[in-house]
């Protein structure tokens, strides 16, 4: 399974987290730092759009592991709240499209 790992200690806003996200899914260099942005990218992830490193194959996820979760929870909870919403309605998008969802997210 593919894996892309966040710190969560180092995430305390909207603008850190997209800062760890660059690197961590190789998002291309006019990527948007929004969450809309974040959503888009990670759309694509079984097409050949360049929109991230990770290309999956038909039944393949990404797993995102978020390492120290809990101070995420403790600085952004509602950026906690925000990603764990949108992995859910990008799966679904994956989903409504007839594939297998693409994302698992993992608060270790």
């Amino acid at each position: 399974m593919a894996t892309a790992i966040l710190n969560g200690k180092a995430i305390t806003d909207e603008a850190s987290f997209h800062a760890q996200c660059v690197p961590a899914f190789g998002f291309p260099e006019f990527y948007g730092n929004s969450m809309d942005a974040w959503v888009d990218c990670l759309s694509y992830l079984r097409d050949d759009d360049n929109m991230s490193k990770f290309r999956l194959k038909p039944n393949e996820m990404l797993e995102i592991v978020v390492q120290d979760a809990e101070s995420l929870q403790t600085q952004a909870p509602d950026l906690l709240e925000e990603v764990t919403f949108c992995v859910a309605g990008i799966n679904e998008r994956y989903e409504d499209y007839g594939e297998q969802p693409a994302l698992k997210l993992t608060l270790k």
